[in-house]
């Protein structure tokens, strides 16, 4: 079919392939920014495979399975991106070949055509540098030299971008992990408030509203510019990147709404930039905000949660302004989390522990794999609970 294209027709659409694949490369790898365009080659492939990765995970009954079958697709996904980009401009390069005369030279008697130009440009790419396959003019001669550059520096540049989509990968779940202990597994709002009701916590949760600060800014960072961050899932089953996220969330949504005695002004500032990275990460995905299945926060659970913290000397307001403001706050954030949420196919967290169990610190997989689970001996931290 080829044939029936003029030459310098097929010639073009090999430039045209060659800028497509090598911008979107630059975007994803190289630009430090959020990209808004939405015509994207990137863009396109995670819609389709992410869609399709999902639809096989729903198929899966057991939650363990699935939650590892949907582990899988970040590192794979991105390792596929790759292939898509070398493949991508491997083909625009043989086209250019083609589109210029199939000028080159074989080892063989065999005719010179396209997939020859295409084995020529996946040699050339690749800085394989077989010497079967010789271009003889000069602008085939051009081509080659060009794309051997332009290969080395590809994969320059992607040896360069996995340590670092791992490094901020990294950096993101430590402190998820940390926050094992001091909120409980999933991380809730009330568990943190009640763990830090000792002599002194009201300084130890300023500290940690204002380390959380610094994280949503980190991750507001390189989740924009590197948006398959989000596709990364934690260590463990039941904590997430946006269940953490949320549970913070509702933690300065409390505080600012009204616990006596709490430090109101580093919750304002950790939820103003948190709330600035879920809205931002909605547009980057294009997943709008929804409003919730169902009430996170119904008037039996709030009651529960006042009586709790009451208990331990944290009295959350019950004036009419308190529970405006307390409403407002959740209206802010709740429908982008809970649509980020559907998208990354990630569970909120409760605003308190819906029963009592461990946290993961707590657990061994040799207790379970030998049915005594329970019974491993074990420090407590906590000897009280929602």
């Amino acid at each position: 079919m080829l044939r029936m294209i003029p030459a310098p027709s097929v010639f073009v659409a090999g430039v045209v392939v060659f800028l497509v694949v090598a911008w979107d490369a630059f975007e994803s790898i190289i630009l430090p920014r959020r990209v808004t365009r939405r015509f994207r080659l990137t863009r396109f492939y995670y819609l389709f495979t992410w869609r399709t990765w999902k639809l096989y995970a729903r198929a899966m009954p057991a939650r363990k399975v699935r939650e590892t079958f949907l582990g899988f697709y970040g590192p794979i996904s991105l390792l596929f991106l790759i292939g898509v980009w070398a493949i991508g401009l491997v083909l625009a390069f043989g086209l250019m070949q083609y589109g210029a005369g199939s000028a080159v030279n074989l080892a063989s008697n065999a005719t010179p055509g396209l997939w020859t130009d295409l084995y020529l440009s996946g040699t050339t790419f690749f800085t394989l540098g077989l010497g079967d396959v010789v271009p003889r003019t000069g602008l085939a001669r051009m081509l080659v030299v060009a794309e051997g550059g332009f290969g080395f520096g590809f994969l320059a540049a992607v040896i360069g971008y996995l340590p670092f989509i791992y490094g901020a990968f990294g950096r993101r779940e430590t402190n998820i992990a940390l926050l094992d202990a001091r909120a409980g597994t999933p991380p809730t709002a009330g568990e943190l408030l009640r763990r830090h009701s000792y002599p002194g916590g009201d300084e130890a949760l300023r500290e940690l509203l204002r380390e959380w600060e610094h994280w949503c800014a980190e991750l507001l960072e390189s989740h924009l510019s590197y948006p398959l961050l989000a596709y990364f899932r934690s260590q463990h089953d039941n904590q997430s990147w946006i269940g953490s996220l949320t549970a913070i969330l509702d933690v300065c949504t409390l505080t600012i709404a009204g616990i006596e005695g709490q430090c109101e002004k580093q919750a304002e500032l950790t939820f103003a930039i948190a709330r600035h990275a879920v809205v931002d990460l909605c547009q980057v995905f294009g997943t709008a905000p929804r409003p919730l299945s169902e009430d996170r926060l119904p008037p039996v659970v709030l009651e529960r949660l006042r009586s709790k913290l009451a208990k331990h000397g944290m009295v959350l307001l019950t004036t009419p302004e308190a529970e405006q403001k307390l409403l407002e706050l959740r209206q802010m954030y709740e429908p982008y989390v809970y649509a980020l949420a559907n998208h990354v196919s990630q569970s909120l967290p409760p605003w308190i522990p819906e029963k009592k169990g461990k946290d993961n610190w707590q657990t061994t997989a040799w207790a379970q794999t030998n049915g005594t689970k329970g019974k491993d001996p074990e420090y407590v931290l906590h000897d009280d609970h929602f």
